[in-house]
């Protein structure tokens, strides 16, 4: 096999990261009683937000850097491998539901494509080529963000797609799990949460993929928020999709309006549906399209065309 010779530099490198650090303390853990093992495993759990909490300053500035440039028409792009791939792809996957994204708006990539979320596609990760053409099959923009995601802070996929976006021109960050990674050091927005050693030695879908899950949970949601796809915590543009989410959509008009449930339905049909538009409608006593035309004009946000409603 022609990546023999490497075999031993990589595992030199997996020996500095604190993601592959070995515990002795608790090579004995198979021996123990299982709800010792699930206390022993929460309490590693507990740990996670608080090295989150450290790293705050550094995810608002790359919100705030990526909500500028998706204001502008710019897409929101994961990168990554095996569980950082996985978790992108599944925080992408969420965004149209919840928030009304376009197709294609928020795209997660995972090394060795779509077969890679339910099977391991052998030698994927190790290669910064096929970043370059998963980003390359987008028709990448200087508008655009790319956000690697990975636990050593080395996958050379993530790596290689980082370093691919900031030559093009786009907004990257880099989110990894260990102090002075390669991908931090190569993107424009470095993000180290550093989750320690994890319960079973280098299995960083545990501590390591609870942080990325709670850092691209911010990226997305608060990047949302700033685009106006809220109104207060209310998801006001949810797209009702099933029974549950037409519910949703009535409910979060009612929270939003106080309004009576007759008036909410005269509202949602004049508006087809649309949560946003229904709001606007009842609060600031308007039709259908001339709720539509307000929030056009706002850039799709409900405050200011109250404010525009009201002026």
């Amino acid at each position: 096999m022609t990546s023999t010779p490497h075999h031993p530099d990589l595992r030199s490198q997996l020996e500095t990261l604190t993601t592959e650090a070995f515990r002795p303390e608790l090579a004995e853990i198979d021996q123990l009683p299982t709800l010792d093992i699930a206390r022993l495993m929460n309490g590693e759990d507990a740990a996670v937000p608080a090295a989150v909490g450290e790293r705050l300053p550094e995810i608002a500035a790359a919100i705030d850097a990526v909500a500028a440039r998706m204001a502008r028409g710019g897409r929101l792009v994961y990168a990554g491998a095996g569980t950082a791939g996985r978790l992108g792809v599944l925080d992408a996957s969420e965004c149209p539901p919840t928030f009304n994204t376009g197709p294609g708006q928020v795209v997660g990539l995972i090394a060795g494509g779509p077969d890679a979320m339910v099977t391991s596609v052998e030698g994927a990760e190790d290669s910064p080529e096929m970043a370059r053409a998963d980003l390359d099959a987008l028709a990448l923009t200087a508008e655009d963000t790319v956000v690697g995601v990975s636990a050593s802070g080395r996958t050379p996929y993530a790596v290689g797609a980082v370093e691919h976006a900031r030559s093009l021109g786009a907004l990257t960050v880099g989110l990894a799990c260990n102090r002075g990674s390669a991908l931090a050091a190569a993107a424009e927005h470095g993000i180290e949460v550093v989750t320690g050693p994890e319960l079973l030695t280098g299995s960083t879908r545990l501590k390591a993929g609870t942080a990325q899950k709670l850092v691209l949970n911010m990226l997305s949601t608060i990047t949302m928020i700033r685009l106006g796809k809220t109104y207060g915590n209310l998801m006001v543009d949810v797209r009702a999709s099933n029974e549950k989410l037409r519910a949703r959509s009535r409910r979060i008009v009612a929270l939003a309006t106080g309004a009576a449930d007759d008036e909410i339905e005269r509202a949602l049909t004049a508006t087809d549906g649309e949560v946003k538009h229904a709001i606007l409608a009842l609060l600031a006593d308007v039709d259908g399209p001339t709720a539509a035309r307000l929030l056009t004009e706002s850039g799709g946000h409900l405050r200011a065309a109250l404010t525009a409603a009201h002026g």
